[in-house]
């Protein structure tokens, strides 16, 4: 039962971000649930002939207590959870040393999987060419101003029309962004980061997406106001090089096939289970 009441105080954190005591009835079934069947899986993945011979060193059973420890503001609020779970630090011990037993035999198991190879990598990348089809995009900053009518229209015409033509650096441009700008961008020089396609208003992305580096666009108007906007970069588009992704390709398909593996093993177990208890 202790180990239950490690497991409900460990997941309602992973779950729900908070402790078990302020969990919805809601919240606290699901938990329930969660928690006798991962405590299931942990007592098949105990018994099998893979966890035989795996050992937690005391080092590592500290480190990680010493983690636990962490996650709260005060080593109070951490006596009280265990209090409120009726874990003693024995308990907690022995719960931890468990899961780390787990982790590790799953870890065997991950271990077994056949390393992905670079073709693997670059089969993957020719069969999956819109995963690395880098979008254009460009850094763009813009000035702002607003209007409610047709005279302060026309005021903010040729205010931006004379900061237009006498802006020549993206510094000068981030000034006259602070101080003349109604956008909450004004605080960052006007900022507005990397944007990519169908990111701005549709009245504003044509000229924003044709401008030149360090160019100034016309004055533009969309739904909020009239703007300007200058482009600080042009970031390469298209697809990636393979050299560039494939050690990411290959990170993320050791993940995939360890998570597989790993799944697969302890499907097999329950497998097994069920066909020992069957009549």
């Amino acid at each position: 039962m202790q180990q239950l009441g490690y497991l409900e105080l460990k997941l309602s954190w992973e779950l729900f971000h908070k402790g078990p005591e302020a969990l919805t009835e809601l919240e606290r079934h699901r938990l329930d649930d969660v928690a006798r069947k991962q405590d299931s899986i942990e007592q098949r993945i105990l018994a099998s002939a893979a966890a035989a011979n795996v050992v937690v060193p005391a080092a590592t059973l500290t480190s990680r207590i010493a983690e636990i420890r962490q996650r709260y503001p005060s080593a109070d609020e951490f006596t009280q959870d265990l209090e409120r779970s009726q874990i003693t630090m024995a308990d907690l011990e022995q719960a931890v040393e468990r899961d780390l037993r787990v982790e590790a035999v799953l870890e065997k198991v991950a271990s077994a999987v056949p390393a992905v190879s670079p073709v693997d990598a670059e089969i993957y990348y020719r069969l999956h060419p819109e995963a690395f089809d880098r979008p254009e995009a460009r850094r763009l900053r813009h000035i702002l101003i607003t209007f409610n009518n047709d005279r302060e229209k026309e005021k903010a015409r040729l205010t931006l029309e004379g900061l237009r033509i006498t802006l020549r650096n993206p510094e000068a441009f981030a000034v006259a962004a602070l101080r003349h700008s109604q956008c909450p961008t004004a605080m960052d020089g006007g900022m507005l980061g990397v944007v990519k396609r169908e990111q701005l208003y549709a009245a504003l992305e044509p000229d924003a997406f044709a401008l030149n580096l360090g160019e100034i666009s016309a004055i533009l108007e969309s739904p909020i106001g009239l703007h300007i906007i200058r482009c600080d970069e042009i970031l390469p588009s298209g697809m990636l090089p393979f050299a560039e992704v494939c050690d990411r390709i290959i990170g993320r398909l050791t993940d995939k096939r360890r998570r597989e593996a790993q799944r697969d093993w302890i499907k097999g177990l329950c497998t097994k289970k069920m066909g020992a208890e069957a009549p």
